[in-house]
């Protein structure tokens, strides 16, 4: 990926892969570059926006020292796409349909699975373990939310809010594509917010 353009008004460079980054996030990416403790440049990704306490979509090498909120809460945050087995004119001209489908299948926003699982019981039993153990050595994170036990399943197969999307894609070839950005949604906002907390309270 080609860098588009180098920002040298702080103390590292700024590398910016993108044509498009707005104000208030370049302003952030700027003083991100003065802190003392960055290792050698920062990068923007096509995907950079403001965010609260660091840039989303901006790579932040340090040495010495973490940043929570560069890190963040959102757990696992990405993309993926998946080619289907539809072509380009199998699609109905009327998408609306499909799109009102794929609403009704997916929650958006603050909305979770209530009716039935998201995801089959065994994609539940696989990521127990994992979270039992996390719990097991940092019971506070149950603290954090009520019921947070129960939660985080019925948020499996759920999108998210914020910049979260599901878009239905073609290429050259005319394959339709489903590609698909989300992250962990609340599970991932408390355990993240919970070692943020941990951090701040070492900081003294």
């Amino acid at each position: 990926m080609p860098i588009k353009r180098i920002i040298t008004k702080a103390k590292v460079p700024v590398k910016i892969y993108t044509d498009d980054v707005d104000p208030q996030a370049m302003t952030q990416l700027v003083n991100i570059a003065q802190l003392p403790f960055i290792h050698s440049h920062v990068a923007a990704m096509p995907d950079v926006h403001v965010g609260i306490g660091a840039t989303v979509g901006a790579v932040i090498p340090t040495k010495g020292a973490i940043i929570p909120a560069a890190v963040g809460v959102d757990i696992g945050c990405g993309m993926n796409a998946v080619r289907l087995s539809l072509k380009a004119g199998q699609l109905p001209d009327n998408l609306k349909p499909v799109r009102a489908a794929i609403e009704a299948a997916v929650p958006v926003g603050f909305a979770m699975h209530t009716d039935k699982p998201g995801v089959p019981a065994s994609t539940v039993r696989a990521l127990d373990g994992g979270l039992d153990r996390i719990v097991g050595k940092h019971p506070g994170i149950l603290k954090m939310q009520k019921h947070v036990e129960r939660i985080w399943a019925q948020q499996l197969g759920t999108l998210g809010g914020g910049n979260h999307f599901i878009e239905l894609c073609l290429d050259e070839n005319q394959d339709v594509w489903v590609m698909l950005h989300s992250g962990s949604r609340g599970i991932g906002n408390i355990i993240g917010r919970y070692f943020i907390d941990l951090a701040r309270k070492d900081m003294g």
